[in-house]
């Protein structure tokens, strides 16, 4: 459905949609890969070597890694419909498709890696009980037989998980009833503490990053918005405590020899030993079924993004009727295989960490860059601030260098190598100051990239603000930087009479105004022309100011009152509205409007009048929003204002615009007002008197312009500062407020 469809079809068509909840779609899938075969295999090992309060910190600082990224993931994830690919889908719509690709692959590499990671646990686990098996053979059948399963049935791995967590839970409940055991007389490869901290960690990370889990499930979730967060942070929550609970009894029951010597140690400790077996069993499977269910998507996905080579799009094709890609899931089994030969769990488990933590460091950075630029499009109803998604990608970076320097230089090498070939771009020469040739390779390289239409994602006012000299008229130089807020730019704009000042008197005027704006803190670009009228200047600037794409896409200008200059201000209007600028008309008097650590009311009040959601309805909107994040309209309440004629009208429009508010995300209060035979002008005098900002929408300039603007003044005269609106951008304003994915 496109997005500037009808937003009541969208909230139905959402409402009617059915689908797993938290619990099973979400919590249990994470959950069930986070307990799997590092904890039953390998945290005696981990014990054993570094003692309890060493493994304590490796749990925590692999917890707190994974929470700042399941932090991120949850931002994203409420922000956007997470589609076929997990991960990589996050990534490439939001940092681009080379980014995404260079990330994909190796995320791809070490979900493949995983299924050979949890046949291999499965494997060692039965040669523990039955040792007349070979490990190998056990790892190879079983990864195929997995295989075989993804191929047949995919709905298994969902209906199977109650029982496998039931599973779970008994081995864990036994192995808490469970007791001290002697030391053992087997041997041990390696002696207690002759492996390090890091090396320790590169092992058990792994044992933490099932948390995309929940993500790869946003297609089937009922409520993705509210299931992935909360499912998400409660598998890692859930996950900690389980984790910090089982070095306490491991260190206590047995000694650090033992801990080493015994992969299967729990057995011995349990109160009803074969109980873990069964846990040990049930977790490795599921996570490899889960594993071989995951990665051929993302391989399918990076095959129909073009991201992989021609030779192997093939890996894109679907089978069935639920497109399941059958020829990625035997490519991925190639791989799986060949990992199961190494057949060596502490070589594999570090490449894995490498993939993983690279995979969460630019998921961190994706949301951290999303939320720091605080594009309009961006969103999500679960918030995060920046600097816990960068410190999220901090963490990812050292705890990568510390683990393996060498390996994190080589992952950072192929990353950029998968990026630079995706790009495809050639070198650049530079010349002069090499940071002034870095800015213009940056600002040329921009100017080229970017799109000659319209972006509903990326969409932010550009202004040009006739604002003349802005000491003057300062309300509108703050009003434009409340808009734009350093996601936009402003450029400030000035008509001079034709022959009243030389060149280099305009340009030490120029310096003038860009002094003036250094020293108010104001970033913007000052613009000055000289006209013989200073509409014929206006409408310069508007036909020909911007380079390339980069044009103001929002006119800003103040009100005028002078009868004989009112013909020619409705003119400029249309000759703006003829060039797709959108058109602000501010009537306000500089003194009436708020200044930046003055005396302000406890809560401000924006008043939105509500004429439906395409057009100008859209673009108020907007511009709401953008107000109430600034300082100065900082959590303003916005009032969306709707005339109904009579009380049956007003519960269905209640009920439609409290359904469109909560849809949008924006903090909107509803306000449905019966008319009651009352006139429109009386109802918005009425109403909105006590406001500190009004927005109307303004028609489109036709025949007779002027007596229509000339009486709009007349019914508007008595309201507080009033914003008049004009979408006149080709661009359907919906889409950016609306989201489908």
């Amino acid at each position: 459905m496109s997005k500037s469809q009808d937003s009541s079809v969208i909230l139905s068509k959402g409402q009617a949609s059915q689908g797993l909840g938290t619990f099973g779609g979400v919590f249990t899938p994470s959950i069930l890969t986070i307990l799997g075969v590092i904890m039953y295999l390998r945290f005696g090992w981990v014990v054993g070597h570094v003692g309890l309060w060493q493994s304590l910190l490796i749990v925590t600082i692999s917890t707190s890694i994974t929470l700042l990224t399941g932090l991120s993931i949850s931002a994203i994830a409420t922000d956007q419909v997470v589609r076929a690919g997990g991960a990589y889908y996050m990534i490439s719509r939001s940092l681009g498709i080379e980014t995404g690709g260079a990330v994909g692959i190796p995320l791809y590499l070490a979900q493949a890696f995983s299924v050979a990671l949890y046949t291999i646990g499965f494997a060692e686990s039965l040669v523990q009980v039955f040792p007349m098996l070979s490990q190998t053979l056990v790892a190879l059948i079983t990864t195929i037989l997995v295989a075989v399963l993804a191929l047949k049935s995919a709905d298994i791995a969902i209906k199977a998980q109650y029982f496998i967590m039931a599973a779970i839970v008994l081995s864990l409940g036994s192995l808490l009833l469970g007791h001290s055991v002697e030391p053992t007389s087997l041997p041990a490869s390696e002696s207690p503490g002759t492996v390090g901290f890091w090396a320790v960690l590169a092992v058990f990370f792994p044992a933490v990053t099932g948390i995309m889990a929940g993500v790869n499930m946003s297609g089937d979730l009922k409520d993705p918005q509210r299931s992935i967060p909360a499912g998400t942070l409660a598998a890692i929550g859930v996950g900690y405590i389980i984790y910090m609970g089982i070095p306490i009894l491991l260190s206590q029951w047995a000694d650090p020899f033992t801990l080493v010597a015994e992969p299967l140690v729990m057995r011995r400790m349990a109160r009803w030993g074969d109980v873990i077996l069964l846990g040990v069993w049930g977790a490795t499977l599921s996570s490899a079924i889960g594993s071989i269910l995951g990665a051929p998507r993302v391989l399918q996905a990076l095959a129909r993004d073009g991201i992989l080579p021609a030779w192997l799009r093939w890996l894109g094709r679907g089978n069935g009727p639920l497109d399941e890609p059958r020829l990625g899931t035997l490519f991925t089994l190639g791989i799986a295989l060949a990992a199961v030969t190494i057949g060596d769990l502490n070589l594999i488990a570090p490449v894995l960490t490498m993939f993983f933590l690279t995979t969460y460091l630019v998921l961190n950075v994706s949301a951290g860059l999303e939320t720091f630029l605080q594009s309009p499009s961006f969103r999500p109803t679960f918030k995060v601030h920046w600097s816990l998604s960068l410190l999220g990608a901090v963490g990812c970076l050292v705890v990568m260098f510390l683990i393996n320097a060498v390996a994190t230089v080589m992952a950072a090498v192929i990353v950029l190598g998968i990026f630079v070939w995706l790009q495809r771009r050639e070198m650049q020469g530079a010349w002069g100051d090499v940071r002034n040739g870095l800015w213009m390779t940056l600002v040329r390289t921009s100017l080229f990239q970017m799109q000659t239409t319209p972006d509903a994602k990326n969409w932010r006012p550009h202004l040009l603000v006739f604002s003349g000299a802005p000491t003057k008229r300062p309300h509108l130089t703050h009003l434009a930087v409340d808009l734009t807020h350093n996601r936009g730019l402003i450029t400030l704009s000035s008509v001079l009479p034709s022959g009243a000042r030389s060149a280099s008197q305009q340009e030490a005027l120029t310096s003038t105004i860009k002094d003036y704006l250094d020293r108010q803190g104001i970033k913007a670009f000052v613009r000055l022309v000289t006209a013989p009228d200073p509409f014929s200047g206006m409408e310069k600037l508007v036909d020909a100011y911007g380079i390339g794409p980069l044009v103001p896409n929002t006119v800003l200008l103040g009100d005028t009152e002078a009868e004989n200059t009112r013909d020619r201000f409705c003119q400029m209007i249309a000759t703006c509205h003829q060039a797709r600028r959108n058109v602000l008309i501010f009537r306000s008097q500089p003194e009436h409007y708020p200044t930046v650590g003055g005396p302000k009311p406890t809560r401000r009040r924006i008043d939105v009048w509500w004429g439906g959601l395409q057009a100008n309805g859209g673009l108020m909107l907007i511009l709401a929003y953008l107000l109430r994040t600034s300082g100065r309209w900082r959590n303003a309440d916005i009032y969306l204002n709707l005339v109904v004629p009579n009380e049956p009208a007003k519960a269905a429009a209640e009920q439609n615009l409290e359904q469109l508010v909560k849809s949008l995300r924006i903090g909107a209060i509803p306000n449905v007002i019966v008319a009651r035979d009352r006139a429109f002008d009386n109802i918005l005098k009425t109403t909105s008197q006590t406001a500190d900002l009004v927005f109307l929408g303004l028609a489109a300039p036709e025949d007779s312009f002027t007596d229509y603007y000339l009486d709009l003044q007349r019914r508007t005269s008595a309201l507080p500062a009033t914003i008049l609106v004009l979408a006149s951008e080709d661009l359907a304003f919906a889409e950016v407020l609306q989201k489908d994915g």
